[in-house]
């Protein structure tokens, strides 16, 4: 793996937040939202190495598209936990994080896509 890759390095440390911010909300005994959140929080690095090896450019734009949708996914269950009161963990950190990981995964998806050969 490269090690200076940014989006795989950003959306592998915002994976280990996430896995942290579950352990937090399994010890408060908040197991649906907490579980779904894990799965989207951590798929979305998981899709990024993918569309790294990915096989051609539209494979590529496919595996970052998942990711770009995993991320969305993922903020949705932030802000319901932000806005359901169901927890007293702060979100807003990893609101404002995932929306920058949004905002660098829609770019790539967008420049990919113009790149494309017609």
């Amino acid at each position: 793996m490269k090690t200076d890759n940014l989006i795989a390095n950003r959306t592998f440390e915002f994976a280990i937040s996430i896995i942290s911010l579950y352990k937090n909300l399994q010890h408060e005994k908040e197991f649906i939202i907490s579980k779904q959140l894990m799965r989207c929080g951590t798929s979305i690095g998981a899709n990024v190495e993918e569309a790294i090896a990915a096989q051609s450019k539209k494979d590529f734009i496919h595996k970052m598209s998942i990711a770009s949708k995993e991320a969305r996914e993922t903020k949705y269950w932030l802000r319901l936990l932000d806005k359901s009161n169901i927890t007293n963990i702060p979100v807003h950190s990893y609101l404002t994080a995932i929306e920058h990981l949004i905002n660098i995964i829609t770019k790539i998806v967008k420049t990919s896509q113009e790149n494309i050969p017609k």
